[in-house]
């Protein structure tokens, strides 16, 4: 045998005892360094999307009565219909809601010779009808739950679906 080979044996006989020794003399007491793996369970599941928040309590509750003299904030819970001042003086206008549901509402609005329909699907959703002595106009889409502003000549109607079939309805007179 060569001399190099003699010192390979030697440090790879060195090197096995040394690997025993260490082994032989662990008592198996001492805290690991890391602490173990936390186990994975796989993917988790997507949650479901957060249910929209229920509208906040009208400052009317749910009277009708509280809009005939054409300001007034109330939950509708079923079909009704409303009467309240025309815009510039002109009699009475009347406001039917035909439909309330969960993220649903549909309603007419006829005051003289002038009449606007209003419809809303989906949560968010809401109609704000504009009322003059001498027309109306009607826009629906993405609407929050608060109160419209007062506009000179001009009855102000806003109402929003809700997940919990009611629908909140302001009418703001100026």
């Amino acid at each position: 045998m060569s001399e190099r080979t003699r010192a390979r044996a030697a440090l790879t006989t060195l090197a096995a005892l040394t690997a025993l020794t260490t082994t032989a003399c662990d008592s198996g007491t001492h805290e690991p360094d890391e602490a173990p793996p936390t186990p994975r369970t796989g993917p988790t599941a997507s949650h479901p999307p957060t249910p929209e928040p229920p509208p906040p309590s009208a400052a009317d509750g749910t009277d009708p009565e509280a809009c005939a003299d054409g300001d007034c904030e109330i939950t509708v819970t079923e079909p009704m219909t409303l009467h309240f001042p025309a815009p510039g003086g002109s009699g009475r206008a009347t406001l039917s809601v035909t439909e309330v549901g969960p993220n649903r509402i549909e309603y007419e609005v006829k005051s003289g010779n002038n009449s606007s329909r209003g419809a809303a699907t989906g949560p968010g959703q809401g109609c704000l009808t504009y009322l003059r002595e001498h027309g109306s106009g009607n826009s629906c889409g993405t609407l929050d739950h608060t109160r419209p502003s007062p506009r000179p000549d001009t009855v102000v109607i806003q109402a929003t679906t809700s997940t919990d079939g009611t629908m909140l309805l302001h009418i703001v007179s100026p």
